[in-house]
């Protein structure tokens, strides 16, 4: 695949038709997106002007400066009734070729976007990043300030590009009289929606996805905790704490 990149930024066209919704109608529809890393983390969308509907695009007079894209003019999207202020930007004249006569969405500003039939939540999925779901018998157990919360001996092991290794465990091996539900909520494009627990006044310490996306079903109803800020023991060897954002 062609890619170009300027700094840290990196661009490869995608093969994936994508569209994008506001107000319950269509603001760009291709089967050309370019996907841009402007953060190493994961990639965002950049759409041809000619799939997008730019009568939906109005200057709002202000410009953002990047150092590796330029100036980007930045635009309010109206659609349906609906108005997204700020929303989308264009650099018409980009150091970075790749990108010019292409407009970018402020993901949370639309309403759902899509590859190809498929509904993509929180940001586009990176094709280099890979989910892998494997069942297991090594013994996971857990300790939060010295005491036992979780203790398994048929985890699941996620290994997903660029974090550590996450234990799925069972819920009738977790202590569930330890663990309070919070409200806190969180989404991912791998995975779905997840909920929080605390565990002994330690907040959001663990996490379950109740109906996983279909390429991590193998997790449904599972419990994970941040192995950054527990004690897990895997066969009763005291795994080093991973150093993450999540830390």
């Amino acid at each position: 695949m062609d890619t170009a990149s300027r700094g840290r930024v990196r661009v490869e066209p995608s093969a994936k038709r994508v569209r994008v919704y506001l107000g319950g109608r269509v603001v760009a529809d291709t089967s050309h997106a370019s996907l841009v890393w402007e953060i190493p983390y994961y990639p965002t969308y950049y759409f041809p002007q000619a799939d997008v509907e730019t009568s939906m695009l109005k200057p709002s007079g202000a410009v953002e400066h990047s150092p590796s894209r330029g100036d980007g003019v930045v635009y309010t999207v109206t659609s349906g009734g609906v108005e997204a202020a700020d929303a989308a930007l264009v650099y018409p004249d980009s150091p970075l070729e790749e990108i010019r006569g292409h407009v970018r969405f402020r993901w949370d500003a639309m309403d759902a976007w899509f590859e190809e039939d498929e509904e993509v939540y929180v940001h586009a999925r990176d094709p280099y990043t890979r989910v892998d779901i494997l069942p297991s018998s090594r013994q996971v157990r857990v300790e939060v300030d010295g005491v036992t919360v979780a203790d398994s001996r048929s985890p699941r092991i996620l290994f997903e590009t660029g974090l550590p290794a996450r234990y799925y465990l069972p819920k009738p091996d977790v202590r569930f009289d330890l663990l309070e539900p919070t409200d806190t909520v969180t989404h991912c494009p791998y995975k779905g929606t997840a909920e929080y627990w605390s565990v002994a006044g330690h907040p959001d310490l663990a996490w379950s996805y109740r109906t996983p996306l279909p390429e991590s079903e193998k997790i449904a109803g599972l419990v994970s905790f941040y192995n950054e800020k527990v004690d897990t023991y895997v066969d009763g060897v005291l795994q080093d704490r991973p150093r993450t954002k999540f830390g």
